[in-house]
């Protein structure tokens, strides 16, 4: 799609000029005599740029520019001024123009600078669409379940969203700790600024220091340059530690003094960069154990939950586990191009009677993989790990009212057809393989 320029120029041979320069590029142009007419042409339609003259009859271009401020902030003005009205120029760029030009236009110059405008508002554009969808996808709204368990939970982080204290979020292996430190952060008044994710468990003891709070140049063997540490990229923003619980006690002591002093002090320098963090910490271990165990300052414990929220297992909320799975099933097909859009009740049914030791994580994994493998627009028993369906089958599969041989051995060869030749079923089942194909006939079940 070509970009669109507006000229505002009272010039007629100055606009029909650059009209055709800047169409040989590629741009859609048009033209206005004055502010008024480039005003009305705004309304009408769209532009990715305006170039305006700033003496104009009617409405100065300097006004014309204030009025374009007030409508579309994010749209780059270039002023043309004559030469000796650097004045003019200057309170044009005060004014919020992104640049200015000097008659006689240098064709070549202002096709620069045409290009460079327009490369920065493109990529604000993206910026803009890129933080509009990341806080669509850590809106609270995102954060699945009705469970008693999740509400609580959703109050508890609403409330402290905009709190600065930091926050200790507790809780097994995949059972969200990082979506809720992101929902955190993206609905707080630090959204706009950096969300930084550290796994304490990822970075090598060796370069913990060095990537948590930066170096200078020759701090180390092989600090060939500065670097910013992450601390530092993340200032006024928040620092997600995920695994606290991991860090050793060396590092412990050099994050206490950063949380007591909000400043950091990069490797090999002499001097420390004031910061403003806000700490979102996570741990799936006992913290206060290791307390006990002086495996964990106390000091450093008391610091980074001054606010605790734990997140419940998911075998402890299996009433949402229905809504996840419809949320996966809808991500994953919409990824992969395929029509999956239910679950068979059977199948729920087997996730629901599942304890779920990888929690979320897990669930989401199982309905990735089952629309993978899946040919049918529904998630089927059969599409669903061995692991989960037998142990399945262990707590009951077959229901706890009492089935007839019937109901039972109907049940049994659904189950067991895609695991087993006819042959074997019929012997496990202690008939013929005749008797079996009788049976499927009688019953109608077509085996695949």
């Amino acid at each position: 799609m070509q970009d669109r320029i507006l000229i505002v120029e009272d010039e007629a041979t100055l606009a029909s000029s650059l009209k055709r320069v800047f169409q040989k590029e590629g741009y859609e142009v048009t033209t206005a005599g004055s502010a008024e007419d480039g005003l009305s042409l705004l309304e009408e339609g769209f532009y990715d740029l305006v170039i305006s003259d700033i003496v104009l009859p009617g409405i100065s271009g300097i006004e014309f520019l204030k009025r374009i401020r007030e409508r579309q902030p994010e749209l780059p003005v270039i002023i043309i001024t004559a030469y000796g009205s650097m004045e003019t120029a200057v309170e044009a760029l005060r004014a919020g123009a992104y640049d200015y030009v000097v008659k006689p236009v240098l064709h070549e110059e202002i096709k620069q600078i045409i290009s460079n405008a327009l490369k920065q508002n493109a990529l604000k554009t993206e910026n803009l669409i890129l933080k509009k969808q990341i806080e669509k996808d850590y809106d609270f709204g995102n954060i699945i379940g009705t469970s008693a368990a999740i509400q609580k939970i959703m109050n508890e982080i609403k409330k402290v969203a905009n709190a600065k204290s930091n926050i200790l979020l507790l809780g097994e292996t995949g059972t969200g700790k990082e979506l809720i430190a992101r929902a955190i952060h993206y609905n707080s008044n630090r959204a706009a600024l950096p969300f930084i994710p550290i796994n304490c468990t990822a970075i090598p003891e060796t370069l913990m220091e060095s990537e948590l709070f930066g170096h200078v140049k020759g701090a180390f063997t092989g600090a060939v340059s500065s670097k910013k540490g992450l601390f530092e990229e993340a200032h006024s923003g928040t620092v997600f530690l995920d695994e606290i619980g991991d860090l050793s006690l060396p590092m412990q002591s050099k994050l206490l003094r950063v949380l007591e002093d909000q400043q950091v002090r990069p490797v090999g320098s002499t001097r420390s960069i004031k910061v403003d963090l806000r700490f979102i910490c996570a741990t799936n271990r006992n913290l206060q154990e290791f307390v006990r165990e002086s495996r964990f300052r106390e000091d450093l414990f008391y610091r980074i939950n001054a606010i605790t929220i734990n997140i419940p297992p998911l075998r402890e909320r299996k009433e949402d586990i229905e809504e996840l799975v419809k949320h996966f099933i809808e991500k994953y097909s919409t990824e992969s191009s395929k029509p999956v859009c239910s679950i068979d009740p059977q199948a729920l049914d087997c996730l629901k009677h599942y304890n779920w030791p990888g929690n979320i994580r897990e669930l989401q994994n199982i309905i990735e993989r089952a629309i993978l493998i899946t040919d049918v627009d529904t998630i089927k028993i059969e599409h669903l790990p061995e692991n989960i369906t037998l142990k399945h089958e262990e707590e009951g599969f077959f229901g706890k009212a009492p089935l007839s041989i019937d109901e039972y051995t109907q049940k049994f060869i659904l189950k067991n057809q895609g695991r087993y030749t006819e042959q074997e079923i019929a012997h496990m089942l202690g008939i013929t393989r005749k008797a079996l194909w009788e049976k499927r006939k009688r019953w109608n079940l077509n085996r695949k």
